[in-house]
Parts: C-alpha cells; sequence; structure tokens
C-alpha cells in the first residue's frame, strides 16, 4: 500500500510504449504501476494514493472502454486518460460519456499527457478530500442522540428556540441543553457553520 504521494496506472500491450510513458512519469515525481492487460490492472491490488488511469483503447482481450465501464460499476471512480492510435470521433465520445478526461491519439506530446495525468490527480485529490470530510461529518452525526438529531434538523431550518420546544414537546430550557450539546459534538462553530454541515449530511430515513 502507498500512503500519500501519487500513483498512476498505465494499461497498454505494447511494451516499450509501456515503459517509456512510465520513465516519462517517473521523471516529473509520479509513481508509476504498468500493466499489459486490463486482467493484470484488475487482479492488482489496490493502492491508497491518490491517481489516475492512463489506458489505452484497444486492447487484448478487454478493452479499455469496458475496463472503464467496470471501473465506474466498482468505484472508486479513477480520473482515467486515454490513449490511442486508431481514435475516432465515437470512441472519443463513449469515453468521454463514461468521464474519462483526456482523449489522445497516438502520436501525442509528452506536454499534453503529463497535464492531463497532472489534471486527473487534482480531480482524484478534491474527490477523496470530498469524501474524507463527509465521513467526518457523518461520523459526529452517528454520535448525536436522537433527540440531538432531532434539534439539529430543525435548528437548520432556522427554527428558534421556543419553536423547536414548542414542536418536540419540550420545555425551552431542555431545547437549549440538547442544542449545546449538538453544536459541541458537530463541532459547529455558528449557525451558518452547522447549516453548512447539514446540507452534506443525508440522514438515514
Amino acid at each position: 500500500m502507498i500512503a500519500g504521494g501519487t500513483m498512476v496506472c498505465i494499461v497498454d500491450d505494447d511494451p516499450s510504449l509501456r515503459d517509456a510513458l512510465a520513465s516519462l512519469l517517473r521523471s516529473v515525481g509520479h509513481t508509476v504501476a504498468p500493466f499489459a492487460s486490463t486482467e493484470d490492472f484488475l487482479a492488482a491490488p489496490w493502492r491508497d494514493a491518490a491517481g489516475c488511469l492512463v489506458l489505452d483503447v484497444r486492447l487484448p482481450g478487454t478493452s479499455g472502454l469496458e475496463l472503464q465501464r467496470r471501473l465506474r460499476e466498482r468505484g472508486p471512480d479513477l480520473p482515467v486518460v486515454f490513449i490511442t492510435g486508431h481514435g475516432d470521433i465515437p470512441m472519443s465520445v463513449a469515453a468521454m460519456k463514461q468521464g474519462a478526461i483526456e482523449f489522445l491519439t497516438k502520436p501525442f506530446r509528452d506536454q499534453d499527457l503529463i497535464d492531463a495525468v497532472n489534471r486527473g490527480i487534482a480531480l482524484d485529490r478534491e474527490r477523496r478530500a470530498r469524501l474524507a470530510t463527509s465521513a467526518d461529518l457523518r461520523a459526529r452525526y452517528d454520535a448525536l442522540t436522537p433527540r440531538e438529531r432531532e434539534v439539529m434538523g430543525l435548528v437548520a431550518q432556522g427554527r428558534m428556540n421556543k419553536e423547536i420546544a414548542f414542536a418536540l414537546g419540550l420545555s425551552e430550557i431542555t431545547v437549549k441543553v440538547h442544542r449545546g450539546h449538538m453544536m459541541r459534538k458537530m463541532k459547529a462553530r455558528s449557525l451558518p457553520d452547522l447549516v453548512r454541515m447539514a446540507d452534506h449530511i443525508d440522514p438515514p430515513a
């Protein structure tokens, strides 16, 4: 497992091109994992690093487009940069519709590939940051009591303590106590802060 850093996976059945791409990307500081086929890639252990996949469209066995589809189904949604020597418009459209961030036709400039990979890694880092934030907020929310969750929902709607007390059949003092506990557990510094948190949480039905 690679903790932190960046991981670029390359899937291409041309050994010379695969080695050249790996050398290029390593020269700009990326950790690279090259694979000769989609089957080899799928059999490899997942690496916990911000990453990007450089993928040939035409491969023996499972095609690059099929691999992209499988990855989208199983997650995580790894950014994909397609490379091909036989690109055509329908193929490019299909790749982009499935979320590819770039479609490069061989021969392409080294810098074009580097730029595309860097963009993919930046997107993956953003996705991971959003997931980490969501997981942290969910953990805080799960630590609330059922009553505190009710109070949070009403506070986030802009209800006053008196209104919350009436809605829940509680005294206003009790609502203030629950509200204080809830704000502390959620680490919310203000009402707007709490509202933003509530917008990122999808409470269970």
